[in-house]
């Protein structure tokens, strides 16, 4: 085996396949050499993996007035906290 250089499908850069991850590679029992360049490899797991997916939205503190964000769409049928308050609120005090 020697290092082979190959074309990214998603980006069109050359990136090279080392011997190491060829032998990984067959190691594993895969057959197909790698389609994507790492950089490409790795945007593309994060995104399978969900990462990067959240999504904030701004909110007026119920308790305190306080501009924040949370990660779910409130409805508006409940009161919503500031990361402050919902601390506060969790811990009792």
């Amino acid at each position: 085996m020697q290092d082979q250089t190959l074309t990214c499908i998603d980006c069109g850069k050359q990136f090279t396949w080392t011997v190491g991850e060829q032998q990984f590679y067959k190691d594993k029992g895969f057959s197909n050499p790698p389609s994507r360049c790492p950089e490409d490899r790795a945007k593309r797991k994060a995104a399978n993996m969900g990462m990067g997916q959240r999504k904030d939205y701004p909110i007026t503190c119920s308790n305190c007035g306080k501009q924040d964000t949370v990660p779910f769409e409130p409805k508006g049928d409940k009161p919503v906290l500031c990361r402050d308050c919902f601390k506060k609120q969790r811990m009792g005090a």
